[in-house]
């Protein structure tokens, strides 16, 4: 990824904070002008329309000026901060002006199993490598180094390691030109003792060709229930502007584009799962872990989207063409206080309902920390949404475009229902699916929606992998 360069070695240009990302809004200077930092210490928080991102110092050296204000929308390409010049002379002046870098057109979409180009191949395979937030701000430049000794990592590996009591220096790298990732950092903390968090196997490792080189966006959905939040109040008589920025742009801007592309339209049902309510708390108590409906929920859809597959898939409007997945990458969608994103588990199909449990836990968490891997955050072929961790029954969710489905999970309630012939109390999960009608007939996704149904109401058949 180019960068643009100052001709004076002691301004700081900011540099593409993400893939194609051209803007970012200034959260907090970690510094002041006169602190000394060395290389890699934190200099500035940003947000972008991907991720909160720190910004480190790639070198040692003394803050001159900081260019910007909290709440400051600083552009790619311009200067950041400056540092004083070795000779002790006065803080060297911004630039007037400084050219951005252009935003790298997208490479074009490969069918699984085509080579496409090999410069390609490794600009992928470095993203994927990174081990990061979106906050990888590049190899050479900032965030990444090796000199002096030093291990070749992002900041948010180094954040990771400095958690877990590793020293990073030591750690060997399995990333791409020796780069320690956040899996090589928890796997020397678990040899030495230590007892990290579980680790999600790395997109890079499962996701398809042809989803990797797809957009996927997030969308206002709900995963897991945090605390229930408060909006901040406006007096009375005033009125509260706020701007479409950042992560809040990029939600607007997705959500424009679905509805504008995709034919929404929903079926809804409800589902019996009073026996999966007993087999769930069974397999708490005996697993010593919280299980809540969700897992249960994304595993018979894994089985659903196997037996109905034109529901795992995405749709390519450039080509015209619709694209079927052979494998489920599940996208959870969550809500958080930065904003709205869905969060990926890679092969969903292939885990039972005890590691999708693990799974949901440990994106719900990095997700609310702000610490999950850019990567994790796309590839997925299917999206849920769990409202009912908050409220409501049934749902009209918005499509995660590209995929052609999204299916809500309501809030679980006692019913009256007819059975074999009599009438009694049981617990029921209301269930609302969306599709792309341009991809999927409404009696189709009315089947699907049925088979998952049916799925429901026999868990001990989704405590298995639904893909051997």
């Amino acid at each position: 990824m180019a960068h643009a360069k100052s001709t004076d070695p002691n301004i700081f240009i900011l540099p593409d904070l993400g893939e194609g990302v051209h803007e970012a809004e200034l959260i907090s200077w970690k510094v002041k002008p006169g602190d000394a930092v060395e290389e890699h210490d934190i200099v500035a928080e940003m947000e972008t329309d991907k991720a909160l991102v720190e910004v480190p110092s790639p070198r040692t050296g003394v803050i001159a000026e900081l260019y910007g204000n909290v709440g400051d929308i600083l552009e790619v390409g311009k200067p950041a901060w400056s540092y004083v010049s070795e000779g002790g002379g006065a803080p060297a002046p911004a630039p007037a002006e400084t050219p951005a870098p252009r935003a790298r057109e997208p490479e074009p979409a490969h069918e699984p199993g085509s080579n496409g180009s090999a410069g390609a191949a490794r600009e992928q395979e470095e993203r994927e490598d990174a081990g990061t937030v979106v906050g990888n701000v590049s190899g050479a430049v900032a965030g990444v180094s090796s000199e002096g000794g030093k291990a070749l990592a992002t900041p948010a590996v180094r954040r990771i390691a400095r958690d877990l009591g590793v020293d990073i220096d030591s750690v060997s790298g399995s990333g791409l030109a020796g780069r320690v990732t956040e899996k090589d950092v928890r796997a020397a903390a678990s040899a030495g003792g230590a007892a990290p968090a579980r680790v999600a196997r790395p997109v890079e490792e499962v996701a398809p060709a042809r989803v990797e080189a797809t957009t996927i966006t997030r969308v206002p959905e709900i995963v897991e229930a945090p605390p229930a939040r408060t909006g901040t109040l406006v007096p009375a008589g005033e009125s509260n502007r706020i701007a479409f920025r950042g992560v809040r742009k990029k939600i607007a801007e997705r959500l424009r584009e679905s509805v504008d592309r995709a034919v929404h339209f929903s079926v809804m049902d409800e589902a019996d799962v009073t026996e999966l309510d007993a087999v769930r708390k069974q397999m708490g108590a005996a697993s010593g872990e919280k299980l809540s409906y969700l897992p249960f929920v994304i595993s018979a859809a894994c089985r659903a989207l196997k037996q109905f597959p034109a529901l795992n898939a995405t749709v390519d409007d450039n080509a015209e063409e619709i694209v079927r997945h052979g494998r489920v990458h599940m996208g959870i969608a969550a809500d958080t206080d930065q904003g709205l994103s869905v969060p990926v588990i890679p092969e969903a199909d292939s885990m039972g309902v005890l590691q999708l449990g693990r799974e949901v836990s440990e994106m719900a968490r990095m997700v609310r920390d702000r610490s999950i891997p850019r990567e994790r955050l796309m590839g997925s072929t299917f999206t849920i949404s769990n409202v009912g961790s908050y409220a409501g029954k049934y749902a009209t969710p918005i499509i995660n475009y590209p995929e052609v489905g999204i299916l809500a999970a309501g809030r679980v309630f006692e019913g009256v229902v007819a059975k074999n012939g009599g009438i009694s109390i049981a617990k029921l999960m209301p269930l609302s699916l969306t599709c792309d009608h341009r991809s999927v007939d409404g009696a189709e996704a009315a089947r699907c929606l049925a088979y998952l149904i049916e799925l429901l109401k026999a868990p001990e058949d989704l405590l298995t992998p639904a893909r051997a």
